[in-house]
Formats: structure tokens, sequence, C-alpha cells
């Protein structure tokens, strides 16, 4: 897969922008931080000193925004107005890229968590159908992200990675390609992380997420991003870039959040990757 950067509406190392240590964030700089991200509705609507404050990094960094409410799996009507206001969120910030999670979280009202779509060919057109609406609104394509999960929807007809490329190639959708969420389900379900990460499309992927998690139980990883990444995950992010080419990364870490000398240390780390994957040093090294 190229890396040229202008294959990718971001590039570089990312970070997520929380709120809660919005001011402390403020003293990073474009050489630390490549690009941010948030949810845009964390974000929709807000003015006063937070909107100045958000304005302030939107003015500087490039953004993404990354929902947790959209509930593209669920049964309920799409939330078209939702659609709207993340596309005025994104007019008025100039932001990049909007992603979401392969999941559905409402029915009647809001779940309060991201629960996995039953891996069938039903699903598939539903879903695909719902995120090809969200284009059409927005009037660009939008990422999907490969999600974690505990206990797969019953009824399934078709793997988890059989199910992701087929929304994919329905929907004529972009990857986010989280590191983190494949260990994570490789450890819950028992399959190869590596050969999993190798089957995803490459020409999907818009960027990508790595994070840390809390281990439930020797079989059961709970994905929190509420830890430092471990050496497993920083390993298959090596091998990731080595498969498809350096491609843009975000670091999430959303609560138990580190001083942010410490957070940057694990964006440099992702620099570090890239810089050793990127394209033009494998073809010098080749050369």
């Amino acid at each position: 897969m190229s890396t040229d950067k202008n294959n990718y509406r971001v590039n570089g190392a990312g970070l997520g922008l929380r709120r809660e240590v919005i001011d402390e964030m403020a003293c990073i700089t474009k050489e630390q931080v490549d690009f941010m991200e948030v949810a845009p509705e964390n974000w929709i609507g807000v003015g006063g000193a937070f909107g100045k404050k958000f304005r302030a990094f939107t003015e500087r960094f490039d953004f993404v925004l990354h929902g947790l409410s959209l509930s593209i799996g669920g049964p309920s009507l799409l939330d078209e107005e939702l659609v709207k206001s993340i596309g005025q969120l994104m007019h008025e910030h100039g932001i990049k890229l909007y992603s979401e999670h392969l999941t559905y979280c409402s029915d009647d009202g809001h779940l309060y968590d991201l629960l996995p779509i039953p891996f069938t060919e039903e699903a598939v057109n539903h879903v695909a159908g719902r995120i090809r609406r969200v284009q059409d609104i927005l009037g660009q394509q939008i990422a999907m992200e490969n999600a974690s999960y505990y206990t797969p929807a019953p009824g399934a007809e078709m793997s988890e990675l059989e199910f992701i490329k087929a929304v994919l190639d329905e929907a004529d959708c972009a990857l986010l390609l989280d590191v983190n969420n494949i260990y994570v389900n490789s450890v819950n379900h028992g399959y190869d992380p590596v050969k999993f990460m190798q089957a995803l499309p490459a020409e999907r992927i818009a960027y990508g997420h790595i994070a840390g998690h809390y281990n439930e139980a020797e079989d059961l990883i709970i994905d929190t991003h509420g830890a430092d990444v471990i050496d497993n995950v920083w390993q298959l992010l090596d091998k990731t870039f080595e498969h498809f080419g350096a491609f843009p990364m975000l670091l999430e870490r959303d609560f138990n959040i580190p001083p942010i000398p410490e957070l940057l240390t694990e964006v440099d780390r992702i620099k570090q990757a890239q810089q050793k994957y990127s394209v033009d040093k494998k073809e010098i090294a080749h050369g």
C-alpha cells in the first residue's frame, strides 16, 4: 500500500483531545502531535469558553471525529439530524474525516454500550445501506472501526473478518484500523491477530487507533483506553506498519490520563514506528 501523504486526509501521529485536560494539552505543538480526534457528540453546539478553547485547537491542528452514538447497526431509524449536526461541526472547524464504530448502541433508547452486530448477510445489507446514507448526507466517505466485543451476537453466518470486509465493500466506505481491538478480540475469541490484520483491505485504511486495555482474566481483555499501551500491542503495530507501510495512527486515552509529557512519549513511539516503516525508508533499504 502506498503511504503517499496525499492518500490520507490526516497524516502522522495523533492524540485524542479530552475536555477534562484541555488546558494542559494547550502546550502541545504540531511537532509533537500531527492531528487530533474528538467525539462529535461532546462538541456539537458547544460555545462559550470551551467553544473558544476548541476553536484554538482546530485552528492549529488537523482534526478527525470519532462518533459514539450513531448506532450504525441498530434497528431504529438512522438519526439523520445527528448526522447533519456532525456535518455542520465538520464545516465550522474544517474537520477532515468522520469515523464511527461498527456496532450498535440503541433501540428505543440508548443502551450506553457498544454492542456487536450479528455477522450475517442481512446485517451487512442493513449496515451498509445506513453507511451509504450517512455518506450521502455528509458528501464524503466515512470510516468504520473494527470494534472490540466480548461475546458474539447469535446467528453468525460469517466470521468477524468476513463481516468487516463485506460491509466495507458494500458501503464503499473507509476503514479505521484499531490495532488494540484486533489484539483484544484475538485473545477473547482465540484467533491469530497478525493473520487477521494482514487480511484487512489496505486500500480501505483511512487511519488507525492504538490504546491500552485491562486484563479481566487470562482469556478476557476489556478495551478501556485507560492504561498504557502494552508491548504485545506495540509489536502488533510494528507488524501492521511492516505489512501495510506506515499510515496515520492515533493514541486513544480516555481516562486515568497521565501527565501530558507521559502521553507524548507514546505518541513519539508511534512516530518512531512510522519512520521505521515509511515507504521512502523501505524503498531506500531495498534500493
